[in-house]
């Protein structure tokens, strides 16, 4: 039995990754901002300092794993929020339990997205989260819209994941992504329902190679294996869970 720790474990994928991780008789400790083991606003420097030191009062002897799952879509307002949460939120708290997961040779899984290659490596919102200038970002993204928010952040994290593999596989921690397409939660569920971009959602949707939106458990699934001794060599991977739309999109990327 292993002992993983989570944000956003209330609902959609996080949820169902909890579920499953449970099933299989793991310890889970959950992180969301409205319940769970640790109730924490991930938007804010203090929220984040509660996840972190909420998880490792729990957690002493290590983590098998630890996934930062909460996320804002691009219908969230105001827009500053989206890179808070997306992005600082997961980097902050992946860095602080670092010692927790080289203690058991754990993984750290970042939630990505199909969206992430959308937005160029020299957005200069990119570059201000990789520079970790969270005002920067801020302030650079409340001009521009929910889309280059959404999948800027995503792409940020990408390359954050990529850029620090060797520094953290020499501490004894993997880390990897995994990029879902549109999965049926309450966060895509909002952007479905927004007049500016619920349209563009539905049409992308019908798009898709493998047909339709995925369910929560099929991208879950996809996460525990990443998560498991199974997977023990897989180490700065980005896992597409997106039904081809990838592929549809970079025929000629991988």
């Amino acid at each position: 039995m292993g002992i993983y720790a989570l944000t956003g474990g209330a609902t959609g994928i996080g949820a169902e990754l909890k579920r499953q991780l449970r099933q299989a008789n793991h310890e889970v400790i959950s992180v969301d901002i409205r319940e769970g083991d640790i109730v924490a606003d991930l938007a804010t420097a203090e929220g984040r300092q509660r996840a972190v030191q909420g998880i490792r009062d729990r957690a002493p002897q290590g983590l098998d794993g630890y996934i930062p799952c909460a996320g804002l879509p691009p219908v969230a307002k105001p827009l500053s929020l989206i890179p808070r949460v997306n992005y600082f939120a997961a980097v902050e708290t992946v860095a602080g339990l670092r010692e927790l997961l080289a203690l058991k040779r754990g993984t750290a899984l970042i939630v990505a997205s199909n969206s992430a290659p959308m937005v160029g490596n020299d957005d200069p919102y990119v570059q201000a989260c990789l520079a970790g200038d969270e005002t920067g970002a801020c302030t650079n993204i409340e001009g521009r819209d929910g889309h280059s928010a959404y999948a800027g952040s995503k792409r940020a994290l990408v390359l954050w994941m990529r850029r620090n593999v060797v520094a953290y596989a020499a501490a004894g921690v993997r880390l990897n992504a995994v990029a879902p397409g549109i999965t049926r939660t309450p966060l895509s569920e909002q952007v479905m329902a927004d007049a500016e971009l619920g349209e563009a959602m539905k049409q992308f949707a019908g798009m898709v190679p493998w047909g339709g939106t995925a369910e929560p458990a099929q991208i879950a699934s996809v996460m525990r294996f990443m998560l498991s001794p199974e997977a023990g060599f897989v180490c700065g991977s980005v896992f597409f869970v997106d039904g081809g739309s990838d592929a549809m999109l970079r025929s000629d990327s991988f």
